[in-house]
């Protein structure tokens, strides 16, 4: 199943190909795969985030750690991440930077769709 992460008609492809083009063409082969893409998920634009502009700061990291939002496709990537990886709960926190709690609750809601 997989969810439009555009519903603002947001083209994060072409937002990011015009950054690297403009400020970072050194940084353009290594996001070319994800580029070439024909969906990108929420997963992939932290991504490109990641590889683009490097790692933010400690404050800049609680700033956007407050206020991420995952879509149901994102929930089931993690879940099944979990899964194949064979992680617990702490685990699978401390990989994505989430909440145990959060973990545990879509667990329970999505159980019979990801594991």
């Amino acid at each position: 199943m997989r969810i439009n992460m555009n519903k603002a008609n947001i083209n994060y492809k072409q937002i990011f190909r015009d950054i690297l083009d403009k400020k970072y063409p050194h940084k353009k082969e290594e996001c070319i795969n994800l580029l070439n893409k024909e969906y990108l998920s929420v997963l992939d634009v932290i991504t490109l985030n990641k590889k683009i502009f490097g790692s933010p700061d400690s404050s800049t990291k609680a700033f956007n750690q407050s206020h991420r939002a995952y879509n149901e496709s994102t929930v089931i990537h993690i879940l099944n991440f979990q899964k194949k990886h064979q992680l617990n709960n702490s685990e699978l926190a401390i990989h994505f930077r989430l909440s145990r709690h959060t973990i545990a609750k879509w667990r329970k809601e999505y159980f019979s769709i990801a594991i």
